[in-house]
């Protein structure tokens, strides 16, 4: 982590030296992101960061808006079976990807056979695995696929990208039919993205000719960055230096659709007692972690769900387990922990917010007895070490956000690859199947809302809070939008 920073740091320090006196350009933007990218090759990524750049370089059959309505993308419509299993799309032609070759349904069919694990190949995607029965290509412009059962939110699958067939270098190089191509990735500095002359979207066509993304997360270089001209935009910033700086930026700061929590691994002792984790989650104050780790910009959560989803999020939990470090001190008593314990809590250090965060929840958790030793990794250590291997005790980190409420609370069904919490609670694996099958949406939202009652109640995480993204633009940036997803939406952009 430190040589991370440290080389981001150089990096952009000698840029500076040599280029004090740079005049902003019209034709490239530069912005910053937190986290290494773990890979572009979409199936191989399990990052926020990384898929909120590669949006840019991908299509999938829908896209998104900045109100997470679905539309169509690769495909210009769709048509769903009676029976709620059989989707058909009909494709766009004179489509081409970035290396010239055109789309068709045989590059549909192989992305969807690789996701879904289908004539022999592995999985690329559990969830495609479970849910899709079969696909079909009738003709060069019509695709089809089949699921094994009605599934609510399926359409929210799709926004997947559709890769060119057979090509498989998009570690190195990703291909895809999106508005900006990829042109180079140079580890621990930056990504360059340049703009797709033909692509087919007049109506999101791209202005800006080249997209600089570096990889910073020390706050005092990107605002220097940001004071001597070298980042037009600069995010994951405090709410107090963006306040600072907000006479000679745009100030922008809103939710993410995201969780953070403490997530706290369920089979490791004493954590797989419920009593315990219940007593952390009454110890943890959460509106002092929102104004001393997020500057007050954060919205408190109760579950591993935020309201920017709308409809499905459940407003009545936020009784069940109340910030109350007496009755957390006697749950620990009954619980035989009145002496307390030792805690490690991993933390990725390149998150300054992750960081700060984990220092809060130290000493508050000193309350009840629990001595915690903060240990930060590398954003490719923790993907390692906790998110696949499962090898901590507690962590603090940020779920993204998701368009479907099915892909947030997959995290916590029992069989997930990723549920790192290691919760497991056939209650809940019932209902959240129970919901996926259910097309009726009130009924859905009555499972869900459920599922998420589970999850305050066992409390398989402390669920602190939706954290904003704050950042600065220059002044003269117009199009910036907030999706409820991680994405840098490059092509609405533009100079004024």
């Amino acid at each position: 982590m430190k040589k991370s920073l440290f080389l981001s740091a150089l990096f952009f320090s000698s840029i500076l030296l040599l280029s004090c006196n740079i005049r902003p350009s019209k034709n490239v933007l530069r912005i910053n992101v937190s986290s290494e990218p773990d890979s572009f090759f979409p199936w191989e990524s399990a990052a926020a960061d990384t898929a909120a750049i590669y949006y840019n370089i991908f299509d999938g059959l829908l896209s998104f808006d900045s109100k997470g309505a679905l539309h169509p993308a690769l495909c210009e419509s769709y048509d769903i079976s009676d029976d709620k299993v059989t989707y058909t799309f009909h494709l766009r032609k004179g489509i081409r990807f970035h290396n010239g070759a055109t789309f068709t349904s045989a590059d549909c069919l192989y992305t969807y056979e690789n996701l879904a694990g289908l004539n022999s190949l592995p999985p690329r995607s559990d969830i495609m695995a479970k849910e899709i029965d079969s696909i079909s290509a009738p003709d060069a412009y019509t695709f089809t696929i089949k699921t094994k059962q009605p599934y609510g939110g399926f359409l929210a699958l799709t926004i997947s990208p559709i890769l060119p067939m057979g090509y498989t270098n998009h570690a190195e190089k990703p291909i895809g039919t999106g508005p900006y191509k990829f042109v180079e990735y140079q580890l621990h500095q930056k990504v360059v993205l340049e703009k797709n002359e033909n692509y087919w979207n007049v109506e999101n066509l791209p202005t800006i000719e080249k997209i600089e993304i570096y990889v910073m997360s020390d706050e005092n270089a990107i605002l220097s960055a940001l004071q001597t001209k070298q980042l037009d935009i600069g995010q994951m910033l405090s709410a107090e230096n963006a306040k600072s700086l907000s006479n000679k930026f745009t100030l922008i700061s809103s939710p993410q659709n995201m969780v953070q929590v403490l997530g706290l691994n369920n089979t490791v002792h004493p954590l797989d007692n419920p009593l315990v984790r219940q007593a952390i989650t009454m110890a943890i104050n959460k509106d002092e972690i929102i104004s001393g780790a997020m500057g007050s910009f954060g919205t408190k959560l109760y579950s591993n769900f935020s309201p920017i989803l709308g409809e499905f999020y459940n407003d009545r939990l936020s009784e069940i387990y109340k910030n109350d470090v007496t009755m957390a001190k006697s749950i620990m008593a009954n619980a035989g922990y009145a002496s307390g314990f030792d805690l490690e809590i991993t933390v990725p250090g390149n998150y300054r917010i992750h960081v700060d965060t984990a220092q809060i929840i130290a000493k508050q958790l000193e309350k009840i007895g629990i001595r915690c030793k903060i240990k930060t990794v590398e954003w490719t250590t923790w993907l390692d070490q906790v998110y696949t291997k499962f090898d901590y005790q507690a962590t603090v980190i940020a779920f993204g956000g998701k368009l479907d409420p099915a892909e947030v609370l997959r995290r916590y069904y029992s069989s997930y690859k990723r549920n790192f919490t290691r919760y497991d609670n056939p209650v809940f694996d019932e209902t959240f199947d129970k919901a996926l099958m259910e097309t009726d949406k009130e009924k859905r939202i009555r499972y869900y809302k459920y599922c998420q009652e589970l999850l305050t109640k066992s409390a398989p995480a402390v669920f602190i809070a939706d954290p904003n993204n704050t950042l600065l633009l220059r002044k003269d940036i117009r199009g910036y939008e907030t999706y409820p997803v991680l994405f840098y939406n490059f092509a609405r952009m533009h100079f004024d």
